[in-house]
């Protein structure tokens, strides 16, 4: 499995950082040839599920996700998020740490470990390269807007 890591200081409070990175239709709006849809109830929480539908026509696949632990900063605490990939295409994990950082600002880490069938093993290091570049440029622009 391919894994990266993302850190991010982001000049907000953490609880808007949370809010922006964890309105999961938003992440549609930032990743390219993306969709995604909530498709259970809210609030979000512990076992909220989403998909993210990525492709373009018969080129498209689900990424289903569940939320397995939702624990939003708090009180000085930092909130932190796992999510489950589901699919039949991608597998593995994603997560999602926000913490008070210097000057009242968020400090964002963002963690995930994704295998993508049929991708070989020996394509982990282009695959991961490819995640670092693609979410953190989505990881910027959720920061960014409101």
């Amino acid at each position: 499995m391919a894994t990266f890591q993302l850190q991010r200081t982001a000049p907000l409070p953490p609880d808007e950082a949370w809010r922006r990175l964890t309105t999961w239709p938003r992440h549609g709006d930032v990743v390219p040839l993306t969709r995604v849809t909530v498709t259970t109830p809210p609030p979000t929480g512990e076992g909220t599920v989403f998909v993210a539908r990525t492709g373009l026509g018969p080129l498209s696949f689900d990424d289903p996700m569940e939320v397995t632990v939702w624990q939003p900063p708090a009180d000085g605490s930092p909130g932190f998020c796992r999510l489950e990939k589901r699919g039949r295409v991608v597998t593995g994990w994603a997560e999602i740490e926000v913490r008070p950082g210097p000057g009242g600002r968020a400090r964002v880490v963002w963690r995930e470990e994704i295998h993508v069938r049929p991708f070989p093993v020996r394509l982990d290091p282009a695959l991961a390269a490819a995640g670092r570049h693609t979410f953190g440029r989505a990881l910027n622009r959720l920061l960014r807007q409101p």
